[in-house]
């Protein structure tokens, strides 16, 4: 019996479970070995296969995919280093708790070891960033074949999926002939039932937890720090209002709504308003802040307890007095019944006197400029952007920089890759993300980022998606202007980078739709008319790095003078 059609019918059977157990997408890569799944994979109705030239850029886009639909999305690839490429997308998985197939081909056991052509030790590959790691036997007929392939199917969707989500890695195995002849193989058995899985509760707090909680909660002096969250929940705001403490939400938590501040980094930034506003307690939900001024004022508050649904530390300075591994908004539901209404709002109206003087201050000197500014880009593009539209931010200074000047709203999603907070695969995320969301997909990016992923826009910006790539170009990195490798010597050739390239050329050489703009006033109708247009499509604006360095300082004495004034 030919060997290949074995394969194939094996792997019929995983692909359909797979499809059966909710995965729907998968991103492949051209290979030999990886023939059998390849074929099933593209011969699976319920499968969509996306073809991705570089396999970094398949587990990305497949990432991407996972994040904004919260089921697990596949990737599929041949063996050898195509697997190693998988690497950098399975540790923002890992760490970013996002459920993601690994499906890697491999040589048999009798061919590794021995030299074999394009063969590396895959068992294991990826260590502790994955959740469960199976070698697969090599395809076969046997009584329970049907049944066992399906089970390894509906297991890797489980596994992925909790209790705490992230990537499972499946290495199978296939011995030559690869390619089928079309004969019909019976696998015994009958095939598993239709299986959906969803993600699993968090363990319940304790009792213990839940009086400790309690107990800091009463303190009249605290702060609600909302981080990155796969989900969101009223019961935060509900909190802060009872309680009469104002809630800091980052937009990766979803909870950056009317309620909760608007310039809270920036105020936080200013030494003598965060000198003068520690609180008696920080709860934080989630992630730690993104900023430094952020993770200073969690690291200085007098009591710190985090609350994160899938066990994130989150506590980089190893302060926290508690933590709880819950969903946030169930377990404060749980407290809240239980809460006085502050006694006094002077802590909270504070607070909200003291960000309504920072925002109408920051608007009116970001109005003043003419020329881009980095900061005026990243509120204009949250502001601007339809309810219901999908925004995913860059690493480095534009979610910071979205962090800092975002206007609270309701009705946009905003996604990261805020695991391991790299800037790599960023493209393929995106298009990864615009399969899943409403159409058009909106993205806010540095040009070195959009660069390290270069590779994927030349491959996919014609093959269908949709998406908007907002780009501060300020030829090369300028977060290093703001760090202490500012003063070295070596400043511009190893850490800035310049780069020099025509953006233009990029999207021309790619077929992407392109941009520039080179005035402020200017953004929001270039969004607009991209929008319109469709397609993947590229807005270019221009950032003079040592003008932006300035009016950084600008914007942090304004708010300074308007705080020094509340």
């Amino acid at each position: 019996m030919n060997e290949g059609d074995v394969a194939l019918a094996c792997m019929r059977a995983f692909a359909g479970a797979l499809v059966r157990s909710g995965v729907g997408e998968v991103g492949l890569s051209p290979g030999s070995r990886s023939t059998p799944l390849a074929l099933a994979v593209a011969r699976e109705p319920g499968l969509h296969a996306h073809v991705h030239l570089d396999e970094r850029a398949s587990a990305f886009f497949a990432l991407g995919v996972a994040k904004a639909a919260g089921h697990p999305a596949a990737v599929v690839t041949t063996s050898g280093t195509a697997a190693a490429n998988l690497f950098p997308a399975v540790v923002e998985a890992s760490m970013a708790r996002v459920p993601l197939l690994l499906l890697t081909a491999d040589r048999p056991p009798e061919l590794r070891g021995v030299g074999a052509n394009q063969t590396i030790d895959q068992v294991e590959l990826f260590g502790p960033y994955v959740r469960w790691f199976v070698d697969a036997d090599v395809p076969t007929v046997s009584e329970d074949a049907l049944g066992a392939w399906g089970d390894l199917a509906r297991r890797a969707v489980a596994r992925s999926l909790g209790p705490t989500p992230g990537p499972v890695h499946v290495n199978l195995p296939f011995r030559e002939p690869l390619v089928p002849s079309g004969a019909e193989v019976a696998l015994g058995g009958a095939p598993p039932g239709r299986t959906i899985e969803g993600h699993q509760p968090p363990p319940a707090p304790t009792s213990a937890e839940i009086d400790m909680l309690r107990e800091m909660l009463s303190l009249e002096r605290g702060v609600i720090v909302a981080g990155s969250l796969r989900a969101a929940g009223r019961p935060a705001l509900d909190l802060g209002e009872r309680r009469g403490w104002p809630v800091l939400g980052e937009p990766t938590s979803g909870l950056r709504v009317p309620g909760t501040l608007s310039t809270g980094s920036l105020m936080l930034g200013d030494p003598k308003f965060a000198k003068d506003h520690v609180p008696q307690v920080l709860l934080q939900l989630g992630a730690a802040p993104t900023s430094r001024a952020g993770l200073g004022f969690a690291g200085g508050a007098e009591r710190l307890v985090i609350v994160d649904p899938d066990g994130l530390v989150g506590d980089p300075a190893g302060h926290a007095d508690l933590r709880i591994e819950a969903d946030p908004a169930s377990l404060l539901e749980t407290v809240l019944s239980d809460l006085r209404p502050a006694s006094s709002t002077s802590w909270f109206d504070g607070w909200r006197r003291a960000d309504d003087a920072a925002r109408r201050a920051v608007d009116v000197v970001l109005e003043m400029w003419d020329e881009p500014y980095e900061g005026r880009i990243a509120r204009d593009l949250a502001a601007c952007l339809r309810d219901g539209a999908t925004l995913v931010v860059g690493s480095s200074m534009p979610v910071r920089d979205l962090d800092a000047y975002m206007a609270p709203r309701n009705g946009l999603r905003v996604l990261a890759n805020r695991g391991a907070s790299g800037i790599d695969g960023f493209v393929s995320t995106v298009l990864g993300v615009s399969v899943v969301a409403v159409p058009p997909t909106f993205a806010l990016c540095g040009d070195l980022t959009l660069l390290h992923d270069a590779g994927s826009l030349l491959w996919s910006a014609q093959r269908g998606y949709d998406a908007v790539f907002v780009v501060p170009n300020n030829d090369g990195g300028g977060i290093f202007d703001l760090l202490g490798q500012r003063a070295l010597p070596e400043l511009d050739t190893l850490f800035v980078t310049p780069h020099g390239l025509d953006l233009a050329r990029l999207a021309d050489a790619s077929g992407a739709g392109y941009e520039r703009v080179e005035r402020a006033d200017d953004l929001v109708a270039a969004i607009e008319r991209a929008a319109a247009a469709g397609g993947v499509r590229i807005v270019e604006v221009p950032i003079d790095r040592e003008r932006s360095i300035a009016r950084r300082a600008e914007v942090a004495a304004v708010v300074a003078s308007a705080l020094g004034r509340t």
